[in-house]
């Protein structure tokens, strides 16, 4: 990620500008330093932190993955490694709090690290920027963009919404962006919240190989479109390959965005 081109505070970096007394640490993960498309999401991230004023850093090339797709595909040795790696850096940096945008990040800096020692307040991004709305640290003002307008379903990420019970927040937020829209707020999807379906990623099927008629993402993809939404928002970096795969599939020309991303759109930065 181009960390000097968007004013990034790292805790790190000697050629980026240092933020030693930060309170916060944004996890990047593996999809947001590598993907080009997930580094969308990152940059929108900063923008908000930087626009309600928040005290973060990044960890910049500190940042190991979590190893959280190791140990779903069963690899424990290099996840136990990664994991004994990462827990060194945080607490160089006693990092306490950490907000991060992928919920397998999320669910392995809360859960699987706290079994090696790791023990910090985890929180998704939409929690987060849940927050800033509802302290007035972000505020919405003017019309609806004609790009909102057209409808918006929220996808909810297995990690997140079944594993984790987080599902209220991103909806506070998309709700917040769409407060004047004809609809009045989210077109849901039948499999929503707990009752969620896979995007087709998660426990490692990010990295298998199917045959495009097996593919999970399509059928969830064709219950998105069912809602009649132009806009598919979603809370993972994995979600947005695979429900973006899903929707060019079918050949629409629906969007879709994370929740940080119509956020920017909706507050025109």
């Amino acid at each position: 990620m181009a960390e000097n081109q968007l004013d990034v505070p790292t805790v790190t970096a000697p050629t980026v500008k240092q933020n030693p007394q930060f309170e916060i640490l944004y996890w990047i993960g593996c999809a947001a330093s590598y993907d080009r498309r997930a580094q969308r999401v990152a940059r929108a991230m900063v923008k908000l932190l930087n626009a309600a004023k928040v005290n973060f850093a990044i960890l910049g090339k500190e940042e190991k993955c979590t190893g959280d797709s190791a140990r779903r595909l069963g690899d424990e040795f290099l996840f136990q490694e990664l994991a004994e790696a990462n827990i060194a850096t945080l607490s160089k940096y006693n990092v306490r709090k950490i907000i991060a945008h992928c919920p397998h990040c999320v669910n392995a800096l809360l859960k699987d690290y706290s079994q090696f020692g790791g023990q910090y307040e985890v929180v998704h991004h939409t929690q987060f920027l849940a927050t800033l709305l509802r302290d007035g640290r972000l505020k919405i003002e003017g019309e609806l963009p004609a790009s909102l307008q057209s409808g918006v379903t929220y996808h909810d990420p297995c990690y997140l919404a079944r594993v984790n019970g987080i599902h209220e927040e991103p909806r506070e937020v998309l709700g917040a962006v769409l407060a004047q829209s004809a609809d009045g707020g989210i077109r849901e999807m039948s499999r929503c919240r707990e009752k969620t379906s896979c995007c087709g990623a998660g426990g490692g099927r990010m990295w298998m190989e199917e045959s495009p008629q097996q593919r999970v993402s399509t059928s969830r993809a064709g219950e998105a479109l069912a809602t009649g939404a132009q806009t598919v928002a979603v809370g993972c970096p994995f979600c947005l390959t695979m429900l973006t795969d899903g929707v060019a599939a079918q050949e629409s020309q629906a969007r879709v965005l994370d929740v940080a991303e119509i956020l920017i759109e909706r507050l025109g930065f």
